[in-house]
């Protein structure tokens, strides 16, 4: 049953005047056609703060109210009510002092799960409300006693297997409170790499890599052939390089790892990508498009041939961007054919093709094969040489809608890079419709954010890297406030907690198709593009240092390096 309507949320927010009513008006739209939690839709448009919607709900409803980014959770008080109860039932238990058990509920009138928490603790419970999205937030602590015993356990059996007792060693488990760690902890990547004396366990979390265990020698090859097991490599081959997959199931989400090993100086190093099909979800507004760029993508997506191109270095979430134009192509009524290396989700709906050299199944020969598919949409993992660029292109003429990727730094540089592979400067203006670059930056923790403020001088600072008067007025500014998280326990002290993207767009326009077709180079139509009101990643990655997403340290590591 509903506590508390949408209607009734918005009448709340309409009477304060937190939010212009044209915006609020089309927030609620959206949140009821996309099913989302309205008050969790609001605070993630960043429309509010969920400490003042939460607030402004419980003074409604007549209840106490509880900011949990505030609140220190003790494990032995987080645990008094199981993970799976607080999940379905959206409630945290936060503390627990002479008043009785303080909990903190996206219902706080829900007496029965009220009288069974006092039945089980033998205590009085004392219900607070607080918003969907700040529960949510907080279930990641139930992982970190958890994460502690995967650590414990795999010190644990590595010191026994050192100790000679290698015959108690279950390989088995732990490989498997490995994959667990590593899931539990959203990492990306698992690193095993051997050293002289040790190895060194790290996970790249948020892009970065971290240094997380460090186990006995001796477990090397236990650990390592376990993996190739699962991944179906050769166990009696450590001088060759070896890639592979495994399939597996963690706290019931399916995971498809890929597995490289490769081997070292110290023994085999062995590097494995974790993903889940939750990376499947994600849209091109969840990965921080802007309305305006995403307009552009979207119409160029609905037009039935061309080519729609994602350029950045590796790791930039370009496939990421191609699966989310792919999941909003994806109908029944057409046919959608992929060439990829790796094939990294499995689409439902999709034929998807793995890149096999050893079968001279390559990207060229892949494509030639897939047009005698009757595909609609075609997308090629990525654009390697002149060969694929000139069957892709040809195919983007033939009416088909072609989408693929290619290593270039920023948009306008991807037109320069097609002539440099030879395909003429006439079908690359008439084929393209629309270039998309990207970076991946890392966010703030919510729940450690702070602000700070630019002084006059560093404000100077700045404006001699950035063209300040693009966003504030500048004669009129005194000071500029920025964000960051100082660290807490729920990012690792590291102040970051998961990534965004930011992006430009450049669409093919009239006065583009000029510049291609006078073979301009990549200054000229950046600069043209730019006129014509593109944003630049720059700039895109600035509004978000602005509106508190991320930091400017991170912008200028992703952009200006």
């Amino acid at each position: 049953m509903e506590l508390i309507s949408d209607v009734k949320i918005y009448k709340i927010i309409s009477k304060i005047g937190l939010i212009k009513p044209e915006v609020l008006d089309q927030a609620i739209k959206t949140a009821q056609e996309k099913k989302k939690d309205f008050t969790t839709f609001l605070i993630k448009q960043d429309l509010i703060k969920s400490e003042e919607i939460g607030q402004l709900i419980a003074n409604n409803l007549h209840v106490k109210f509880v900011d949990l980014k505030k609140e220190k959770i003790p494990p032995e008080v987080l645990n008094l009510l199981p993970e799976i109860v607080a999940r379905k039932q959206k409630m945290i238990v936060f503390k627990r002092d002479q008043e009785g058990i303080k909990v903190a509920m996206a219902n706080p009138f829900d007496y029965q799960m009220i009288k069974m928490l006092e039945k089980k603790a033998g205590d009085k419970v004392v219900p607070y409300y607080a918003t969907v999205y700040d529960i949510e937030n907080n279930f990641s602590l139930y992982r970190k006693s958890i994460e502690q015993e995967y650590a414990a356990s795999i010190q644990k059996q590595a010191i026994k297997a050192q100790g000679g007792e290698a015959e108690s060693l279950s390989a088995v488990k732990l490989v498997d409170d490995l994959f667990s760690y590593a899931y539990s902890n959203h990492a990306s990547d698992v690193h095993i790499d051997p050293e002289e004396k040790e190895i060194k366990i790290r996970f790249r979390i948020d892009g970065i890599l971290y240094d997380v265990l460090s186990l006995p020698k001796g477990v090397l090859d236990l650990i390592v052939t376990r993996i190739k097991i699962l991944a179906h490599l050769r166990t009696d081959e450590s001088r060759a390089a070896q890639d592979g997959k495994i399939i597996t199931t963690v706290e019931g989400e399916k995971v498809d790892v890929r597995v490289s090993a490769v081997p070292t100086t110290h023994g085999e190093k062995v590097v494995m990508r974790l993903l889940s099909s939750k990376g499947q979800q994600f849209s091109l507004e969840d990965l921080g498009m802007v309305e305006k760029d995403l307009k552009i993508v979207q119409r160029a997506a609905k037009r039935p041939y061309g080519m729609i191109l994602a350029t950045g270095p590796t790791g930039s979430g370009k496939t990421t961007s191609l699966y989310a134009l792919i999941k909003l192509l994806n109908s029944r009524d057409v046919n959608i054919c992929t060439i990829e290396d790796p094939v990294e989700y499995d689409l439902e709906g999709v034929n998807q093709i793995q890149v096999n050299p050893k079968t001279n199944l390559t990207f060229a020969e892949g494509l030639r094969s897939l047009l005698r598919q009757d595909p609609d949409i075609i997308m090629v993992g990525e654009i390697r040489d002149k060969e694929t660029a000139g069957i892709a292109v040809n195919s983007a003429m033939t009416g088909h809608l072609v989408l693929s990727t290619l290593h270039t730094n920023d948009a306008a540089t991807a037109l320069p890079r097609l002539l440099d592979m030879k395909v003429e400067p006439f079908l690359v203006s008439s084929t393209v419709n629309v270039i998309i670059a990207q970076r991946l930056l890392r966010k703030i923790c919510m729940k450690c954010i702070v602000s700070y403020t630019l002084a006059e001088k560093e404000i100077r600072d700045l404006s001699s890297e950035v063209d300040l008067s693009k966003f504030f007025d500048v004669d009129r500014v005194k000071e500029i406030r920025f964000y960051k998280g100082k660290g807490c326990d729920s990012c690792n002290q590291s102040g970051y907690s998961g990534r965004i993207g930011i992006f430009e767009v450049l669409e093919i326009s009239d006065d583009i198709k000029e510049l291609i077709m006078a073979r301009a180079d990549a200054d000229q139509i950046k600069k043209k593009a730019m006129a014509n009101g593109m944003t630049t990643m720059f700039e895109d990655g600035f509004n978000k240092a602005i509106s508190g997403k991320t930091t400017l340290e991170e912008i200028f590591r992703a952009t200006k390096q």
